[in-house]
C-alpha cells in the first residue's frame, strides 16, 4: 500500500512537471500543486483512455499520454480560473 502511494506521488510529479514544461509561460505553482495536478490528470486521463483500451495500467504508453494531456488541460483551466499565468517577457 505504501509503495502504491509513493508510486502515484512520483508518477504525479513527473506528469505534472511534463505538463508544466509543455504549457508556455511561467507557472507560479509549487511542488505540491504540481504533484496534485499530475495525479488528478493521471486519474482523469486514465479513466478516459481506459474506455478506448479496456484496461488501466501505468506501464501502458497510452496511459502516460492520456495523463499528460489531461494534466495540461487541467493546468490551462487552473491558470484561467486563478489568473496566475503570466507571460514571459
Amino acid at each position: 500500500m505504501l509503495f502504491t502511494i509513493i508510486g502515484w506521488v512520483i508518477f504525479g510529479l513527473i506528469v505534472g512537471f511534463i505538463a508544466r514544461a509543455l504549457v508556455p509561460g511561467k507557472d507560479d505553482i509549487g511542488i505540491l500543486p504540481t504533484i496534485g495536478l499530475g495525479i488528478l490528470g493521471s486519474v482523469v486521463g486514465g479513466l478516459v483512455f481506459s474506455l478506448f483500451t479496456g484496461r488501466i495500467t501505468l506501464s501502458n504508453p497510452v496511459g502516460w499520454i492520456g495523463s499528460i494531456i489531461f494534466a495540461i488541460i487541467l493546468l490551462v483551466i487552473y491558470n484561467r480560473v486563478t489568473g496566475r499565468k503570466r507571460a514571459r517577457r
